[in-house]
């Protein structure tokens, strides 16, 4: 390839790059919340939904994403004859999966918290809504978040999975221009962007460790 050519697949990637990114963020928005709720119904005094959760845990950590996405997009066309949005599917599949990994996350940050706080704050007149928001949480987000970068890198690399259904993102362009141009340059070149992005990642949870480490 010559120098034009390789510009050329800078710039197509590049606008593969935007795709990436809205998959990224937007799973990330709703998949942290979610973790955390199903991590609270996973350590629920209900014996029924504590068995529910840790079931789907168990499920969506034993079976392959790739397994997930599929069966997210094409189990409604097979059970209801209904078919929707392939970017919406890719959301919800990777929503689910990440959770599911989220979940386990925050629940080992929340029972590494002493029982003893949670008492005093009792004690000092504070109710169990307010001592998981003001004394637990602010804990817990600062102790997983070494595993929590982790996880959002694993998604960020992860998003090359939604060409599996048909949605566009860097990877799947790398590929075509792989392919187009008898080259593994293009592959190199998107490999070259993961780097960038994950080393931006990386620097974002390095700044909020450091923000939180009145906590030590």
């Amino acid at each position: 390839m010559n120098i034009n050519q390789v510009i050329n697949v800078c710039s197509v990637l590049l606008s593969g790059i935007g795709t990436l990114l809205e998959i990224f963020f937007i799973t990330l928005v709703l998949a942290v919340p979610l973790g955390l709720i199903v991590a609270l119904a996973r350590n629920s005094k209900c014996r029924i939904l504590s068995w529910l959760i840790k079931n789907y845990i168990l499920l969506i950590r034993g079976t392959p994403i790739m397994l997930q996405i599929i069966v997210v997009y094409f189990c409604p066309y097979y059970l209801f004859n209904v078919t929707y949005d392939r970017f919406l599917a890719i959301i919800i599949a990777f929503t689910i999966n990440y959770a599911a990994y989220f979940a386990e996350i925050f629940r080992s940050g929340i029972e590494s918290i002493p029982e003893g706080q949670k008492e005093a704050a009792y004690t000092l007149g504070f109710n169990k809504v307010q001592t998981f928001f003001e004394i637990v949480l602010p804990q817990v987000i600062k102790n997983v978040l070494p595993a929590m970068s982790n996880e959002v890198i694993s998604l960020l690399k992860t998003t090359s999975l939604a060409q599996i259904i048909g949605v566009t993102e860097m990877f799947s362009l790398a590929q075509k221009q792989a392919s187009y141009n008898f080259s593994i340059i293009p592959l190199c070149i998107a490999g070259v962007y993961y780097l960038i992005l994950i080393f931006v990642v990386s620097i974002v949870f390095s700044y909020f460790e450091k923000k939180l480490s009145y906590y030590r």
